[in-house]
């Protein structure tokens, strides 16, 4: 691992400022990226940049393969001469700029996306044919996945004729020949976001910032991941799931967490060499530079719950494959650099599994004041190989921790932390984080700004409240550059200032 002492900070490309309704990886994202460096942060880490799904959640994605057309560019995309000025004037983008408004945007962005690629395909660039062949293993069936399903208003795959489930080999071919604009519409639509995410990633990369990348365990059901390769889950003879992905019930919730994906078959998973999840990480490892494991310890074992349940009560613990996977895809692409997510029911196996595996796991500074919990996230018990929060993104905003939390757990990081009014309560929070011996700190956009519980950017276990903030033009200050980098400095984390202590 490369950590070293440094720090970073997580903002989602969809929370950045834009005319258009949502953030995307254009100028806002090369401004960020240059306040991120002069602010002497070494990371910027986001969360999964897949085409989202019912819910918006990026964690719930048509294909953990593709882009997320929404991320694309417009204004950049007039530069190029894909769009003309006009193809974006007269169109309502919303009338909030601090919040995305999902459903607007599915209805209007994509008639634009349209204009773009109809004139890309109409004079294919050069790299056009290397980029299909470079993707073809995922490319062909998620643009038809998603021509079929647009041809079936957006049903699931589930609800479609049988041989289009079933993947029919004549059904499929019927398929792409009547479907032929849409499947290439598809296609241009992951050649221009590929094409934009790699030149602001080799741009951040020229200014000294890294990206993390974040992976969900699991993919959603009704996606072109399942839909392409049902032998790699646990489905039933119907093609419907026999037991889904969640939590079980604990003291933060009573029913525990009802996610609904589909599970792995990690038989047949293990059987073919874990090709599946081999490709799935060679591709992430393309995004990113350092890659966070979303609920690494499901990897130890998983819950299981009853496809049907209402709740998460009545599921059960299995082993997942633990490091055989881990072995696996290091003899096939060599050390990864990875994170492992290890919150939630830690125990002694899932300890081990992250010992074995030699990745950072992670600590969240919230958790340490719970009276309901034990200490093992007080700063004091850290070790130097982790990764430290103040909160997360299922986490509240630090001064929505702060106002919400009971008494006497706010009481508790009062006194700890020695937090003051005079210095601004979230900072407080941060330096308390900054100051640990980790090797890696990680703090959100909005805890940077001072915002509340309404910037919150997910509520876990609520569907249409969540991934909606965002920031708006010009908070990123250089008065605030100047202070983050006052306390970068300060707490020894600026890129190359201090070598992690031996």
């Amino acid at each position: 691992m490369f950590l070293q002492r440094t720090s970073g900070i997580l903002m989602h490309l969809t929370s950045l400022p834009s005319p258009y309704g949502i953030g995307t990886m254009g100028q806002a994202a090369r401004d960020f990226a240059a306040f991120l460096a002069r602010s002497g942060q070494r990371w910027w880490q986001i969360l999964p940049i897949g085409p989202t799904s019912y819910g918006d959640s990026p964690y719930q994605s048509f294909s953990t393969f593709a882009g997320n057309p929404y991320l694309i560019d417009l204004d950049d995309l007039v530069a190029e001469g894909l769009l003309e000025r006009e193809d974006l004037e007269g169109v309502f983008w919303g009338a909030d700029p601090t919040r995305v408004d999902f459903g607007l945007l599915y209805r209007v962005r994509f008639p634009v996306l349209r204009k773009a690629a109809r004139r890309l395909l109409q004079s294919p660039p050069e790299d056009w044919s290397s980029f299909l062949r470079e993707m073809e293993d995922w490319l062909g069936d998620y643009a038809l996945f998603m021509a079929i399903k647009d041809e079936n208003e957006g049903h699931p795959w589930w609800d479609w004729p049988e041989e289009l489930r079933r993947r029919q080999p004549e059904a499929l071919d019927r398929a792409r020949a009547r479907l032929a604009v849409d499947v290439a519409f598809w296609e241009a639509a992951q050649y221009l976001f590929f094409r934009q995410w790699r030149a602001l990633k080799d741009y951040v990369n020229r200014l000294g910032v890294l990206f993390i990348g974040d992976l969900p365990i699991y993919v959603a059901e009704d996606s072109a991941d399942v839909w392409a390769a049902t032998d790699q889950f646990q489905l039933d003879g119907r093609l419907r799931p026999i037991e889904v992905a969640g939590c079980p019930p604990d003291a933060f919730a009573a029913d525990g967490q009802l996610w609904g994906n589909p599970l792995f078959d990690w038989d047949a998973m293990e059987a073919d060499g874990f090709s599946w999840w081999i490709r799935r990480i060679d591709r992430q490892r393309a995004f990113y530079d350092l890659l966070r494991i979303d609920h690494f310890r499901g990897l130890e074992s998983y819950y299981a719950i009853p496809f049907g349940n209402a709740t998460a009560h009545g599921g059960r613990w299995r082993k997942g494959p633990g490091m055989k996977l881990f072995r696996a895809v290091e003899q096939a692409l060599g050390p990864q650099n990875l994170i492992a997510e290890d919150l939630g029911y830690v125990t002694k196996e899932v300890r081990q599994l992250l010992r074995d595996s030699g990745y950072p796991g992670i600590k969240v500074l919230q958790f340490a004041f719970d009276t309901r919990e034990s200490g093992d996230y007080l700063p004091h018990n850290y070790d130097r190989h982790c990764v430290v929060y103040v909160g997360t993104h299922d986490n509240d905003t630090a001064l929505g921790w702060l106002n919400s939390v009971a008494p006497e757990d706010r009481a508790y990081a009062v006194d700890y932390l020695k937090l003051t009014e005079a210095e601004s309560l979230h900072w407080g929070l941060m330096r308390g984080a900054w100051s640990t011996t980790a090797e890696l700190v990680v703090v959100q956009a909005q805890d940077l700004l001072g915002l509340g519980s309404d910037c919150r950017m997910n509520i876990p276990s609520t569907v249409g409240c969540n991934w909606l903030w965002r920031a708006l033009p010009g908070v990123f200050t250089p008065e605030l550059s100047a202070r983050l980098y006052h306390e970068t400095k300060l707490y020894q984390r600026l890129p190359g200032q201090a070598p992690s202590p031996s």
